[in-house]
């Protein structure tokens, strides 16, 4: 019956609201009968103030926590490796294809990433030498020799030819005389390979001016 009661009364007032009631009806009760020395009104009073002390208590029981929920961060990164497997020195031979192979990687569980190659001819290159970057790469404006591409996160290592067909050309029209003349230096080819973060850079541009950190 005395849960009933609880029930009908907070569904009706509210929780703080039949406190707040049952407290006030208590001490008037209370005091009416300290007045009255009625042993009735003291009874209610009594009867009052358990009442509101139940519905104290259950509600101090309704309380709920979630699972903590744990954020780690970790350090991303970029690693590449430039290599070739044909050698680093040769022998010109006017009209001779020449195997060379260098080809940038990027490294299993890299950012995704800005890859750029620079091609640093020798001065005297193009006179007895050709070569062409391979495809998929795109000239950098303003910059001489700079190519780049755009590479996304992988979970495997991905590889990029830089060369066009994996070779250069002598020149067929390069004699023995310019070969052997006094003061011949012979040509060079070098390759420097970057790689630039793309959160954050949204050019090609941009993440070649931070190619260095």
């Amino acid at each position: 019956m005395r849960e009933k009661f609880r029930q009908f009364m907070v569904g009706r007032y509210g929780t703080d609201g039949l406190n707040q009631a049952l407290s006030i009806a208590s001490i008037v009760m209370l005091l009416i009968s300290l007045l009255t020395r009625i042993s009735l009104f003291t009874w209610l009073g009594l009867v009052l103030l358990v009442l509101c002390c139940t519905v104290g208590g259950t509600l101090a029981w309704l309380s709920a926590k979630t699972q903590t929920v744990q954020n780690t961060f970790t350090v991303g990164d970029i690693n590449i490796i430039l290599a070739e497997t044909t050698g680093s020195t040769y022998k010109m031979v006017p009209g001779n294809t020449i195997a060379k192979d260098p080809k940038v990687t990027v490294k299993a569980g890299s950012e995704a990433c800005w890859l750029f190659v620079q091609m640093q001819p020798s001065a005297n290159f193009d006179r007895f030498m050709t070569a062409a970057i391979a495809d998929g790469w795109t000239a950098l404006p303003d910059e001489t020799g700079v190519y780049y591409r755009t590479v996304a996160a992988g979970t495997a290592d991905q590889s990029f030819a830089v060369l066009k067909n994996d070779c250069v050309t002598v020149r067929d029209t390069v004699t023995k005389e310019q070969l052997t003349a006094e003061g011949f230096a012979n040509p060079t080819l070098s390759f420097t390979a970057y790689a630039v973060q793309q959160d954050n850079m949204t050019t090609a541009a941009a993440a070649w001016a931070n190619r260095n950190g």
